[in-house]
């Protein structure tokens, strides 16, 4: 019996135990619940032994049912694991290389791995996306791009798969003429807040509704890394950059650096990640730009 088990029974029985009902599960995969149902009773028949307690007003998992699940999605990401690789050697080299780059990242490690790329490459064309937080994911998701370099964004989309790069160092900066220049030691988040932060916004709808790494009730919105740039200097108000964005006109001192109280939900950094759709993974030329993107 357990040798007919087939991966639709096993992909209904994730669906339901996350989705809480087997209507729910129904909706996610599109399919009637009665469907559901049958596929899972079917499954309960196979293995010996009920996967869900239906007495109450939603199926729980039974002990032995929760013990199965993780064994279950282990199977189902083998499964998608394989059915990636077989697809990715069956295509070869991609006729292009799109990849999503988040606005964080350092542009002269980015210049030097195309350069690299191109040489290695050199019939393959290179598309970049450049941008921040949520619209850096987006192209992913929509299937316009193979590799997304994340980092702005301090999480990783459900059916994604990561790998870490780098890290990326952060400073709250402000102009020499801007009032939080001049206090000394660490400064409060309440202190902070009373002057205009200028913040980097999503042009996706990913983030929509949630801030990261906001402090002040004032602050401006730029989509734009270079346009937040300039009004820093100008002073304008006080905002987190890359280190690397900033070390020069730190040296000059057309910005200072402030010792601002690091909020909850901001590191003192950020952490780059490449990732890509579990089932749809990088082609050779996108695995090479990844793992030269790693190197020192």
């Amino acid at each position: 019996m357990l040798d007919a088990m087939s991966l639709d029974q096993l992909r209904t029985f994730i669906a339901a135990a996350d989705e809480g009902s087997f209507s729910a599960a129904g909706r996610k995969l599109r399919r009637a619940q009665s469907v559901v149902s049958t596929t899972l009773a079917n499954l309960e028949q196979q293995v010996g032994f009920a996967l869900f307690e239906r007495t109450g007003r939603y199926p729980r998992l039974t002990e032995a049912g929760a013990a199965l699940l993780e064994q279950a999605r282990a199977a189902v990401d083998g499964m998608n694991a394989f059915k990636a690789k077989a697809r990715t050697l069956a295509e070869g080299l991609e006729p292009e290389l799109a990849v999503a780059v988040d606005v964080m990242f350092p542009i002269a490690k980015l210049t030097a791995a195309v350069q690299a790329f191109q040489q290695q490459f050199p019939a393959t064309p290179i598309r970049l996306y450049v941008e921040a937080l949520g619209a850096v994911v987006q192209p992913l998701l929509d299937g316009n791009c193979r590799v997304a370099i994340i980092g702005s964004l301090p999480e990783i989309p459900a059916g994604c798969a990561s790998e870490f790069l780098l890290s990326v160092a952060a400073v709250a900066v402000v102009a020499p003429c801007h009032p939080l220049a001049a206090l000394t030691g660490p400064i409060p988040h309440q202190q902070a807040g009373q002057h205009v932060q200028l913040v980097l916004s999503d042009r996706s709808t990913l983030t929509a509704g949630r801030n990261f790494g906001v402090m002040s009730t004032q602050t401006w919105r730029l989509a734009d890394l270079g346009a937040k740039h300039a009004f820093l200097k100008a002073g304008l108000g006080w905002g987190y950059m890359p280190l690397h964005m900033v070390e020069d006109d730190l040296g000059s001192g057309k910005l200072v650096r402030i010792d601002v109280e690091l909020h909850a939900r901001l590191g003192p950094g950020f952490s780059m990640h490449a990732i890509h759709m579990k089932d749809h993974p990088p082609g050779p030329a996108g695995r090479w730009f990844v793992n030269h993107l790693k190197q020192d």
